[in-house]
């Protein structure tokens, strides 16, 4: 049975954002943003596609990036690179933002048990 590594498991900045304005600022972020993410191996997976709430209401946009590892998503989210467009997002939207770890393949719900 595969055991949780976050050595070895990917992880994945997670945004939801909302009101976003759509403006010169926005479109410079999104054209800049794929060349920060290239050093340290992200990729986009999620990136405001369409959206069906299957409960309660979703009134924004998720953007889910993947990374090798948590120490390169947080590597990628404070480098210099970043952080000198992050204020042309965080500027023109509202939302949150985190850093999750993935599981490995093979994974089984049931392997949360032992951290209860």
């Amino acid at each position: 049975m595969p055991t949780l590594d976050s050595k070895s498991c990917s992880a994945y900045a997670i945004a939801y954002l909302r009101d976003v304005e759509a403006g010169r600022e926005i479109v410079e972020y999104i054209k800049r943003i794929d060349a920060t993410l290239e050093p340290f191996g992200g990729r986009f997976l999620v990136h405001g596609g369409a959206l069906t709430a299957m409960e309660g209401e979703w009134p924004g946009d998720v953007i889910i990036i993947e990374f090798p590892s948590r120490d390169d998503a947080f590597a990628w989210y404070n480098s210099s690179a970043y952080q000198e467009i992050l204020p042309l997002r965080t500027e023109h939207s509202n939302g949150i933002a985190a850093v999750i770890e993935g599981v490995p393949q093979g994974y089984r719900a049931t392997e949360k048990l032992s951290q209860l």
